[in-house]
């Protein structure tokens, strides 16, 4: 399944409680996100929390944006990518 990254800007920031709504929150953006193939991997939330660095696993950049609109979620960019970490070079 090909990963993406998924720019996001929240200029009031964003703000997820960490509590039982905050929990409802999330799992109804993995519920809207299932119903296009869609997986939320995880996200790096800026400092000042009005950017959000999204990874994501889907069959198509189409896919992800429409799981977004579901979701009512911004979208600056949708990048796919693959992953490099140091330990690529090993023997």
């Amino acid at each position: 399944m090909p990963r993406y990254m998924v720019e996001r800007t929240f200029p009031d920031g964003l703000n997820v409680p960490t509590n039982s709504d905050g929990a409802a929150a999330c799992l109804n953006i993995v519920g809207k996100n299932a119903g296009n193939g869609v997986t939320w991997v995880h996200s790096y939330v800026s400092s000042d929390n009005t950017k959000t660095f999204c990874i994501y696993d889907g069959p198509d950049e189409n896919s992800i944006r429409d799981a977004a609109q579901a979701t009512g979620l911004p979208v600056d960019a949708v990048t796919k990518v693959s992953v490099l970490d140091p330990y690529f070079y090993h023997s």
